[in-house]
């Protein structure tokens, strides 16, 4: 059986990288935010359910979720979020462990979601990893990627889990602190100190060695 690795981390804090290092290593990771999209315009669980909270319009003609109507719907209302959330979140955690069961062989999975805390997903991973950098580098880090401005980035971060609630869950921490470190990251030029891709690259068993990593680029 696999051992479960969750990758977890606010915006701009470098998780896709560790996602892409663990890839590029062999090691298979779930993207939980492309598979949430996948399944919610696939799932029929979730179609149905969609439908009968926003309504029929929720998906267009050609069976497209509707993203602005049910973006709209859920924008300013914490109890519609929760409830979108509660049809899909479900269908998600199935999905994973059904891939998690098709790949059992593996030695070492992952499952990077930014809201794995929040979605309830930290019971399907054996350890919680989660990426960390201040809160300045993130937000240089999202302006620049998503080409947005502060003031919308700021908004997305602080609709999010706060990162020190999010490290009292984690069993390890990655500290990504280099500015512009996502653009110009090379994957393969990453020490992570503490033993973190050392141990993964190496003997499953001690996947981390240390309760403090820092990602580093050399």
């Amino acid at each position: 059986m696999a051992i479960k690795i969750g990758i977890t981390g606010g915006i701009g804090s470098g998780k896709s990288v560790v996602s892409r290092l663990l890839g590029i290593m062999g090691i298979p990771v779930y993207i939980s935010d492309i598979e949430a999209k996948r399944i919610t315009q696939t799932d029929p669980v979730i179609r149905r359910g969609l439908c009968d909270l926003v309504g029929q319009d929720v998906f267009l003609q050609g069976g497209e979720l509707n993203r602005s109507l049910l973006a709209s719907y859920m924008f300013g209302h914490q109890d519609h979020v929760r409830k979108v959330n509660e049809i899909i979140h479900p269908q998600v955690k199935e999905d994973f462990r059904q891939w998690a069961t098709r790949l059992k062989s593996e030695l070492l999975l992952g499952m990077e979601s930014a809201i794995l805390v929040e979605a309830g997903f930290k019971d399907e991973v054996d350890f919680l990893v989660m990426v960390y950098a201040p809160l300045e580098v993130r937000v240089e880090r999202a302006v620049k990627r998503d080409c947005s401005s502060r003031e919308l980035v700021m908004k997305r971060i602080e609709a999010q889990m706060g990162d020190e609630v999010k490290r009292s869950h984690a069993d390890f921490v990655i500290v990504n602190d280099v500015i512009g470190c996502v653009k110009k990251l090379n994957p393969l030029t990453v020490l992570c100190q503490d033993g973190v891709v050392r141990a993964l690259n190496a003997e499953a068993h001690v996947i981390i060695t240390g309760q403090h990593l820092s990602l580093i680029h050399i």
